[in-house]
């Protein structure tokens, strides 16, 4: 930790709750309250044949009220500490044969099968764990997932909406999306900082026929500026050059010959003023006009994977 400044207390990172020493730093923030732990497993419609991933069980108190409903829980925890807590909560119980205790960075681990997914997750993986969550397979049931208050309300924002950005669209485009419950930070032990929100993530099965290389490529473009209308967006150099470096390779591919006098930026205007979302802004456009786009560049050759 670095070394306060003279005359100030150096930034408290850690509290001490039922006798363990948390580290809030690291998002150890453990939900005490017996009933919103409840209403969380009511929302999950958990089924006894289910295989439940847990990610940051903590102390367990989520961990056992599921042990108690379904075939298996598999939680994943970081800190050792922890998991010899948990593992002495049902140590010689009935519960202990149905609980598998990966210990781990769950970003780094390939996830394992499961059913459902329901975890107070550490808030600075947020955003990673969904896209890992989202792309995994095969297809699970559905996720109950405790987040940061702002952060869950990212997901689920519309276009139009202060806080519609490229999580939004991305996340809405490979799952359904629905804003649960708030939960006040008094619930948690340590207390953290922020409010926070329980959503439902339940991913398209199928999911839609893109490329989400491609697709996020193009939103990242987008989003980057999103007040900017899509032909400022576009002219960017170093996006320009991206786009030029993938049409030439693209052209390649099809032996296509490129014309010498041929600019990228030329072709990126056209195509946006073809599919008439030149003067479009990316705050206000939905999915379809994002599937729309992205077909219209792929059909001039230019790619954004």
């Amino acid at each position: 930790m670095p070394k306060a400044r003279a005359g100030k207390r150096p930034e408290r990172r850690e509290g001490r709750a039922g006798g363990i020493l948390f580290n809030t730093g690291a998002g150890q923030h453990i939900l005490k309250n017996p009933l919103v732990v409840n209403s969380i497993i009511d929302k999950a419609a958990l089924r006894r044949t289910d295989v439940i991933l847990e990610v940051g069980p903590g102390t367990g108190n989520l961990t056992v009220k599921m042990l108690e409903k379904v075939k298996k829980v598999i939680a994943c925890e970081i800190d050792p500490r922890l998991v010899g807590e948990l593992q002495k909560r049902v140590q010689g119980t009935c519960l202990a044969n149905k609980l598998e205790i990966k210990v781990g960075d769950i970003l780094k681990t390939d996830l394992p099968f499961f059913d459902a997914c329901v975890a107070n997750l550490p808030y600075q993986i947020s955003s990673p764990f969904v896209f890992k969550l989202l792309l995994h397979r095969p297809f699970f049931r559905c996720a109950i997932l405790m987040f940061q208050r702002e952060f869950a309300l990212r997901l689920v924002a519309k276009p139009g909406s202060k806080l519609y950005c490229r999580l939004s669209i991305n996340t809405q485009l490979l799952a359904r999306v629905d804003h649960l419950m708030k939960v006040g930070k008094n619930n948690f032990k340590p207390p953290p900082k922020v409010e926070s929100s329980v959503v439902r993530i339940e991913p398209k099965n199928p999911p839609p026929p893109i490329n989400f290389q491609e697709w996020d490529g193009l939103v990242r473009i987008a989003f980057v500026r999103k007040n900017k209308t899509l032909s400022a967006a576009f002219k960017s150099s170093a996006v320009e050059q991206l786009l030029d470096r993938n049409y030439q390779v693209h052209c390649s591919l099809h032996n296509t010959e490129i014309p010498e006098n041929f600019k990228i930026a030329e072709k990126i205007q056209t195509v946006l003023k073809d599919t008439g979302y030149s003067e479009k802004r990316a705050r206000s456009m939905d999915i379809d006009d994002f599937i729309r786009l992205l077909h219209g560049f792929n059909s001039e050759g230019i790619h954004f994977s």
